[in-house]
């Protein structure tokens, strides 16, 4: 039998594919960039996006999540998206917390009222004074990676509402 057909045999086989995809897929998915910092100092980050929020007169904007959580990058993605980033600049200063697996930070959840506690993503508005004005502690964005476009243009149409 040829090196060729061998070659065709062995592409067939399910298990050739697998280990294909694991070694050199696994790479395209570690270079894909993630959307929280995890080894930022998310007290600092908070107080600096806090002075920054009111220095411009506008409300303070914390995403909690973690880079494991596929709802979490599906959230960071709407963030992205032109009509909701509009919403985002115009409105808040954002700041992104990484809660780990629910391990890291846990002073800066539970200065903000432990918004995670019904799951990832979570975020919480504030004022300057640091009012929580809303916060999706009901776990409102725990299946966001099911959530559609509309989905997402009305949550971020209800948080443009908020005043400062």
């Amino acid at each position: 039998m040829s090196n060729e057909m061998i070659m065709l045999k062995l592409l067939r086989m399910p298990t050739v594919w697998m280990v294909l995809l694991v070694l050199f897929g696994g790479q395209a998915l570690a270079a894909a960039p993630m959307p929280y910092d995890e080894t930022a100092d998310a007290a600092a980050a908070v107080a600096a996006a806090l002075e920054e929020a009111e220095a411009n007169g506008k409300l303070l904007f914390i995403e909690f999540g973690a880079n494991w959580c596929p709802d979490c990058r599906a959230f960071a993605a709407a963030t992205q998206a032109p009509e909701a980033r509009a919403v985002i600049e115009e409105k808040f200063v954002a700041v992104k917390v990484d809660v780990g697996d629910w391990d890291k930070h846990p002073e800066v959840v539970a200065a903000w009222g432990n918004p995670i506690e019904g799951g990832i993503p979570a975020i919480v508005v504030a004022n300057t004074q640091g009012e929580v004005l809303f916060s999706t502690k009901a776990g409102q964005l725990a299946k966001a990676r099911s959530m559609g476009p509309e989905e997402f243009a009305a949550f971020f149409e209800h948080l443009s509402a908020l005043k400062p």
